[in-house]
């Protein structure tokens, strides 16, 4: 009597104990490693049947491509490195998020970089981070976008880059643009439509483009309609809850209170809350507050936190698309983002 079949096992039960390789997947799927490859990489040379059939075996045997092994066999990297040093871990969340949406089914992968702009070797650990990962290519985040050290041994060693700042730094093919003095400009005209006149400035570090951008387009602004923002207004902050703290607290400590203060973040906005309900000082009523980022924290703040909205995961994925993107010369129409203002409801027009 003829042995009995055993039943097929599922194509994932053949690759038991181990990751599958792609002469694995090969083998299951019945096709050469070549066609697997041209799948992965997207090529149109393959049929829709086998590619949905070998595509569907991926899947079921949870199969990823290593970038650095890919990197290997087509003589390139696969990894884009983003490159940071900013004290707003919502910030640079978001703008990570931004560069995965671009990556997505890109075949690239995202490796981050923090580091400290203030230590005198900081360039030659960016240096290392990029020719040991051997990187596609660098994202670089304010601050450090704004070193045009950084850049130029970017330049020497031949990995390509994208510098996101408020100002144009670079080709533009090189830069995504912010416009952070725009946004500024407009918290000023909303404050000055209010009816405000006396309003202080909560500004981020002066070694920082973004904060110089957006102290000069608030002042320019507010100069505009004849309001003169004297020095004792401004204060320099370091973009922290903490340095918001301190600086409220030197603001609103005399009787000669402004009536609105502007801050170059919404971190600093969340200090300048604690130290008016310390103080007994309702806002709006007695005090208009606006921040800049719109980040998560302004809508969980209560009063909720007028805000200057900046696009930051739009930011993200337009600076990975350029550097992902076969042809980058198509994206760079729009590498420019623009901020504008959200009203919440921390502002009303001052006291007579």
């Amino acid at each position: 009597m003829p042995a009995r079949k055993q039943p097929e096992k599922p194509a994932s039960a053949q690759v038991p104990g181990k990751a599958s390789t792609i002469n694995d997947i090969a083998r299951l799927s019945g096709v050469s490693k070549k066609t697997v490859s041209r799948i992965i990489n997207h090529s149109p040379l393959v049929r829709k049947d086998t590619r949905e059939k070998v595509e569907a075996l991926m899947r079921e045997v949870g199969y990823s491509p290593d970038p650095m092994a890919r990197g290997l066999a087509f003589r390139k990297s696969f990894l884009v490195g983003m490159v940071y040093d900013n004290p707003t871990a919502q910030y640079i969340v978001n703008m990570q998020y931004g560069a995965l949406d671009a990556m997505r089914d890109s075949g690239f992968e995202l490796v981050v970089h923090p580091c400290d702009s203030r230590s005198p070797n900081y360039i030659d650990g960016v240096r290392r981070f990029v020719q040991q990962q051997k990187l596609h290519g660098v994202m670089l985040v304010p601050r450090v976008s704004e070193d045009q050290a950084l850049a130029d041994m970017l330049l020497e060693i031949g990995c390509r880059y994208v510098r996101i700042a408020p100002v144009a730094m670079d080709d533009m093919s090189r830069m995504v643009v912010t416009h952070d003095r725009e946004g500024a400009a407009e918290a000023a005209d909303y404050l000055q439509m209010l009816g405000h006149r006396d309003i202080a400035l909560i500004t981020g570090p002066t070694n920082y483009r973004s904060a110089l951008e957006r102290t000069a387009g608030f002042v320019e602004a507010l100069a505009r309609s004849g309001i003169e923002l004297p020095a004792s207004r401004i204060l320099e902050a370091g973009y922290t809850f903490e340095s918001g703290v301190a600086a409220a607290e030197k603001l609103l400590a005399g009787k000669q209170r402004p009536t609105a203060i502007f801050t170059g973040n919404d971190e600093m906005a969340a200090g300048v809350y604690k130290v008016a309900m310390r103080s007994g000082i309702s806002i709006p009523q007695q005090l208009s507050v606006v921040g800049f980022d719109d980040s998560p924290l302004a809508s969980r703040l209560w009063p909720s936190l007028t805000s200057v909205r900046r696009p930051t995961r739009d930011t993200g994925r337009l600076a990975a698309s350029m550097l992902v993107q076969a042809d980058a010369q198509a994206v760079i129409s729009s590498a420019s983002v623009r901020p504008h203002l959200v009203i919440r409801d921390s502002c009303q027009p001052p006291r007579s």
